[in-house]
């Protein structure tokens, strides 16, 4: 049922579970870990260059599986199942980094990766559930709410981990090492236990005329080509996607890359998780508050507030030369990261059709985890051919730039006129899988 409290819940907490990966591991630890752990430790472009291609590697990944395996699940009525599939992937090889010897790199990345592909892809299917959560007068503020939880969520884990890593003695820890060893562990367990929840009380949304697995992964192709012809005649839900493609990839770099920035200007490893805590704990109250505050202005125009905003944090990084300023970077950050994330996601949940809800997310997340192999590679390989991180970081300006300037284009109105037109004109004869 619709905005039942005990299904919004469960479903929020799923973001409470999987945001100790992003902070614990994907911004927090891994980067400094594998810069003075993993990799070498004196050449500080060389081992940026490999996180970069590493973020891009797992993005490619996702991006290439999102579609069609949105697609089947619409078609199988298995979005839960490819969520626990795609979580459990990242808790283990989560897990597994703890294995990991100081000089392996390689085999860092290789775990690193494949936790990342188990995360991003998980998201997809969470994504794609909503629509089944909550209706559209409660959407912004469920979107919304599992954002702000998951900041609370991966802050207090991350800020446990933190302490555990700086005072190793007061939790019997030999030394700072093994205390980040151990962090990666204990994000594998939080996540697996705050998922429970949504696979117990979040139902399946139901699909009619649901197929066996076998028959839905033909039905899948199927229906994914009806949807890239959609996309075509839906000129609005194509722009938007461009649109998000870029700006979010500005989001997304900042998030993966700045601990690791902020290591490369020399900023000590302990007040960049500091700065890093700050990012969660601003931004768990900012994105209950930024979803109000789109429901004052319009959720169109809070997005353009939080690019320009974004890029303006891009300029203040090229310009940045104290811990202050990064502290400073890390609280403007909080106050729009989980906003933007928030009201993109509801936006785009007014463009498309509630059946086909995990295909259209995947294509939201495939052009989203495109953009992630953008903007780590343009960063790094700027500051691999400058010489200089300030202008990798400076570059990704022109990604909001372009975001900002083609979100202009998107008519809303238009969009659901035509969504509710155009998309429910599939037959059932078009959608089944030829007979075996």
């Amino acid at each position: 049922m619709k905005d039942s409290k005990r299904t919004i819940w469960s479903w929020a907490l799923y973001d409470w579970a999987n945001s100790a990966f992003a902070t614990t591991v994907m911004a927090g630890f891994f980067p400094v870990f594998f810069k003075s752990y993993w990799a070498d430790p004196t050449n500080l472009q060389q081992s940026t260059f490999y996180l970069g291609m590493a973020n891009s590697i797992a993005s490619i990944i996702v991006a290439a599986l999102a579609p069609f395996l949105g697609a089947v699940a619409d078609r199988g009525s298995t979005k839960k199942k490819f969520l626990t599939l795609f979580a459990f992937l990242g808790i283990i090889m989560t897990g597994s980094l703890w294995f990991v010897q100081m000089g392996f790199w390689q085999l860092a990345v290789v775990f690193y990766v494949t936790a990342a592909v188990g995360f991003s892809g998980g998201n997809i299917f969470y994504d794609s559930l909503i629509t089944g959560v909550a209706s559209e007068k409660k959407v912004d503020f469920v979107s919304s709410l599992g954002f702000s939880l998951g900041y609370i969520g991966g802050g207090l884990l991350f800020l446990v981990n933190v302490v555990m890593y700086l005072k190793p003695e007061l939790f019997g820890i030999s030394d700072g090492a093994t205390a980040i060893r151990i962090a990666f562990l204990s994000v594998a367990v939080w996540w697996a236990v705050f998922t429970i929840p949504l696979l117990l009380f979040v139902p399946e949304p139901p699909v009619e005329s649901p197929l066996p697995l076998s028959k839905a992964f033909k039905g899948g192709w199927l229906q994914l080509r009806n949807t890239l012809r959609d996309i075509r005649q839906l000129k609005v839900v194509g722009i938007f996607l461009l649109a998000y493609w870029f700006y979010i990839d500005g989001v997304d770099t900042i998030v993966r890359m700045a601990v690791d920035y902020g290591a490369s200007l020399g900023f000590p490893s302990e007040s960049l998780i500091v700065a890093l805590l700050m990012v969660q704990f601003v931004a768990f109250p900012s994105a209950l508050a930024y979803g109000w505050f789109g429901g004052k202005i319009g959720v169109k125009r809070a997005l353009y507030v939080a690019i320009w905003a974004y890029a303006v944090i891009t300029v203040f990084g090229f310009f940045m030369t104290t811990t202050l300023h990064f502290y400073i970077l890390a609280g403007m950050v909080g106050l729009f990261q989980g906003g933007i994330q928030a009201l993109s996601r509801s936006y785009y949940t007014r463009l498309i059709p509630a059946n086909k809800s995990a295909e259209f997310f995947g294509f939201f997340n495939m052009l989203g985890k495109f953009a992630a192999v953008l903007g780590p590679f343009l960063m790094g390989s700027i500051t691999v051919l400058t010489g200089s991180n300030r202008f990798g970081i400076l570059s990704i300006i022109v990604l909001f730039a372009m975001g900002g300037f083609l979100l202009t284009k998107v008519d809303e109105e238009e969009g659901r006129r035509i969504a509710h037109e155009k998309l429910g004109q599939h037959t059932q004869a078009e959608l089944e899988p030829p007979e075996d």
